[in-house]
């Protein structure tokens, strides 16, 4: 569903991801661990088209390719891009001004330009699979993060993405809002039915281990591991010191 092959980026003189290439295949959890500074959240930016990068390939399917180089993709690529794979960010990203029903309907009314009267029971259908059905008339101020979160991920469930990328999604969460954050991430990696691929980027090790079918290790910008879980993880094995 998505490969990344040999990519190069730069922050300034900082060579931040270093000839990295991998893969993940349809309905695939994957989660990409490592030390801080590896280059995890640049590698889902990237991959995301959010920051360009110098050299190398993202493709998406059959038809989305983003190329490495000094000129931007074209916008209407990227649109394409960012339909066939959601975002979930570490700060939620939500419209403060929209209710969380609004702020679900965002995508499939503006971006794929759903009818909005045909696009609300789709969205309330998705408020209730993260448990906040009770709050689809409740702006992001009046939910705590845990709740905005979810908003977030019922979002980008919206638009039936391909891919879910999502960057540290508890890392700003209190533990009691972590497990409500990771319960509904457990329960799409447990529905059968569910084909979207999933790539985490987590310091959460424990939820890694229970949910991923593959880790990526990223080590100063390379990768050091891409394997099954159990592998990553067994004593020795190339994930095995890392902790939450």
């Amino acid at each position: 569903m998505i490969r990344v092959s040999n990519i190069v980026k730069y922050h300034g003189p900082v060579r931040i991801l270093d000839g990295i290439s991998v893969g993940f295949g349809k309905g695939q959890v994957a989660g990409i661990v490592g030390p801080s500074g590896s280059g995890k959240s640049t590698l889902l930016r990237c991959i995301n088209g959010l920051e360009r990068f110098q050299e190398g390939e993202v493709s998406v399917g059959d038809t989305i390719r983003l190329v490495g180089g000094p000129v931007s993709p074209p916008t209407k690529t990227l649109l394409t891009l960012r339909r066939a794979v959601g975002m979930v960010f570490q700060q939620f990203n939500l419209f403060p001004h929209m209710t969380a029903l609004d702020n679900v309907l965002s995508g499939p009314v503006y971006a794929l330009g759903t009818a909005r009267a045909d696009a609300i029971a789709t969205a309330r259908r998705l408020l209730d699979r993260v448990g906040l059905a009770d709050k689809a008339d409740s702006r992001p101020s009046q939910l705590s993060g845990g709740q905005q979160q979810r908003v977030a991920i019922a979002r980008a469930l919206a638009v039936n993405p391909a891919a879910i990328l999502f960057d540290e999604p508890t890392s700003a969460l209190d533990p009691k809002m972590s497990t409500e954050v990771m319960r509904v991430i457990d329960d799409l990696a447990g529905d059968e039915q569910f084909q979207t691929t999933m790539v985490i980027v987590s310091h959460d090790i424990p939820a890694l281990r229970r949910v991923a079918d593959v880790i990526v290790v990223l080590e100063q910008g390379k990768v050091a591991f891409a394997g099954p879980t159990d592998e990553a993880f067994r004593p020795g094995g190339p994930a095995a010191t890392l902790h939450d």
